[in-house]
């Protein structure tokens, strides 16, 4: 007689839980930082802004998204078990330490920061800056109401970084980061901000039951049942101030044609959260990095 066939399950390599840790199937989350970074350098540089500096954002940005999930995990790993989406991650579900991850963590980190070295010394200062953000992100879900601040404030500073990388000087002071950043960077910034807050809510839309019960902070929370109206203002906010702040730069006005894109999507996106349904905003947000893509694209093309 045939022996029954074996439902043990094979443990999973190391290489499979670190690519899970780091979200590689799951792009999105590093193109919604890479877009505005890019568009940015593209500003600073008055179009191509070379391969040299390309090849360090684009990698730098999936280094840094990746290191950022290791240590997110470990913050939220006790959050984390008691949410259906997130409780099969790699360090909530035992399946790797959380010694182990913040480690593959460490190394990302570090090779991001390599990539930075061999920009200048403006842009590796501010480098430190947003690495101090990018910590202190997942712990201010316990004390801030609308953590997704934070988290825009995380996702958009590859905009002064951009600016330094193309303008900085070889000087080792704020001065100089002064110098490398000028204010169009910063209100850039800002209004990069108000798209992570749009993005990020319709993601804490998804989870809000779980996070309810939990007790965990969120934009979607705080907002009640504002949440939609808020999410279309900050997709307003974003959208208009970034066409007048490129159009007062001196950007052809080819670019609006990346924001009008963008606006369309905007509205679609409402389409899908106003009823509030997991899926719908799930989707909307999963599908946001199109938004920064057509800004992005608009910028390109106004500046070839």
């Amino acid at each position: 007689m045939a022996s029954a066939p074996s439902h043990t399950e094979t443990p999973r390599s190391r290489l499979s839980l670190y690519l899970d840790l780091i979200r590689w199937n799951r792009p999105a989350g590093w193109l919604l930082l890479l877009w505005p970074s890019l568009s940015a350098l593209w500003i600073a540089a008055d179009g191509f802004p070379g391969w040299h500096l390309l090849t360090v954002f684009v990698l730098g940005t999936i280094l840094m998204r990746s290191a950022g999930c290791c240590v997110n995990d470990v913050a939220d790993r006790e959050f984390d078990r008691h949410v259906k989406r997130t409780a099969q991650r790699p360090v909530t579900s035992g399946a790797l330490p959380a010694a182990e991850a913040l480690a593959v963590g460490a190394v990302l980190a570090l090779l991001a920061f390599g990539l930075v070295l061999t920009t200048n010394p403006p842009t590796i200062l501010l480098s430190f800056a947003a690495l101090a953000v990018a910590i202190v992100y997942p712990y201010a879900k316990r004390v801030v109401s609308m953590p997704q601040a934070v988290l825009g404030v995380a996702f958009s500073f590859g905009i002064p970084m951009a600016f330094s990388a193309v303008l900085g000087g070889t000087a080792w002071n704020l001065a100089a980061i002064g110098a490398a950043v000028p204010w169009h960077a910063w209100a850039l910034l800002v209004l990069n901000l108000f798209w992570v807050l749009a993005y990020d809510t319709e993601y804490a839309m998804v989870d809000r039951d779980d996070d309810l019960r939990i007790g965990i902070q969120t934009s979607a929370i705080t907002l009640g049942r504002a949440d939609v109206a808020a999410v279309m203002a900050f997709y307003a906010i974003y959208l208009a101030g970034w066409g007048v702040l490129v159009d007062v730069l001196g950007v052809p006005r080819l670019a609006w044609l990346g924001v009008l894109a963008g606006a369309l999507q905007a509205a679609w996106h409402y389409t899908l959260i106003r009823d509030r349904s997991r899926e719908g905003c799930f989707r909307a947000f999963r599908l946001n990095h199109w938004v920064g893509f057509a800004v992005f694209v608009g910028v390109v093309a106004a500046l070839h």
